[in-house]
């Protein structure tokens, strides 16, 4: 039975699975979730995956947070640099095949069942119609389906990169605190999980609202400010991390509807990442909605 090793590559996790043929493709035979920085490297990874899992593969596919030029890539946000050839050749492979992890996530809409599925906002599906994805996680990916008269095709872009657009007075403050700490600002730098602490510092330098003393301290001991943020704001344990995220739902609110035309995405935008995951009933209505 042939069996495919596939992986989703980021700079904060990377999550590898084998798969059977015969099983398809939502049905890993075995999976695992590793801190993509404690590895130098994706080889070194994948081979203490492969010896834990004590299955044979012959081919491999990586979807990796990071354009793929000639079956190259550089992990964004992580100082891993991926050559296909050679990783098939580190890990005695037949075939490896890199492509973007948004891409991935592309290829994978046509498969999802409706209870995968959690609708933010009902429309009239165009059949055929081009699909937009966008994923807001650690940084901001962007790509699409188009149908070519026989299936649907994926293709990556870096739309992530493009110039952020401040819609209000609010954002225009907030782009020139930005400006200051990185010169040229996209919409990665804010709408993402490195962007979140930097909305944070910025509203409460402005003293758009108090910060808790208990709030301090625990962003001062966390390695994830992200996450301590958003945790606090669904819980609305503290209005400065309510009006952060609500900030920050406005912005990639925004920029999902810019891709939405963008792409004249008549299929519908699909939302991924972590971030969104977590957010759910804060994206359903307001600011997100609103944008």
């Amino acid at each position: 039975m042939r069996k495919l090793l596939a992986g989703d590559v980021g700079a904060t996790k990377t999550i590898l699975g084998i798969y059977a043929a015969d099983k398809g493709p939502q049905e890993p035979l075995v999976e695992a979730t590793f801190s993509s920085s404690r590895y130098p490297g994706l080889a070194a990874l994948v081979s203490a995956f492969l010896s834990e899992a004590k299955l044979a593969v012959a081919d491999a596919c990586f979807g990796v947070a990071g354009p793929v030029i000639d079956g190259q890539a550089t992990i964004s946000n992580l100082s891993w640099r991926i050559d296909q050839e050679g990783l098939k050749k580190e890990l005695g492979l037949n075939a490896v095949v890199l492509i973007n992890d948004v891409e991935a996530t592309a290829l994978g809409v046509p498969l999802l069942k409706p209870a995968e599925l959690h609708c933010l906002n009902k429309g009239d599906e165009i059949k055929g119609g081009t699909r937009a994805v966008i994923a807001a996680g650690t940084g901001l990916g962007e790509a699409f389906l188009f149908w070519d008269g026989a299936r649907f095709r994926a293709h990556a872009s870096e739309g992530g990169h493009v110039d952020f657009a401040p819609a209000n007075p609010l954002e225009d403050d907030l782009l020139q605190h930005l400006r200051d700490l990185w010169g040229h600002v996209s919409y990665e730098r804010v709408c993402t999980g490195m962007g979140l602490p930097h909305i944070y510092g910025y509203l409460k330098e402005s003293g758009y609202a108090e910060e808790p003393a208990w709030l301090a301290q625990q962003l001062a001991e966390t390695d994830d400010p992200a996450a301590l943020i958003v945790d606090a704001a669904v819980g609305k344990k503290a209005k400065l991390c309510t009006d952060t995220v609500s900030l920050f739902c406005s912005v990639l609110g925004a920029e999902a509807g810019n891709l939405a035309l963008t792409v004249m995405a008549l299929g519908g935008v699909y939302l991924g990442g972590g971030i969104p995951l977590r957010i759910i009933t804060l994206l359903e209505k307001g600011p997100f909605m609103e944008a």
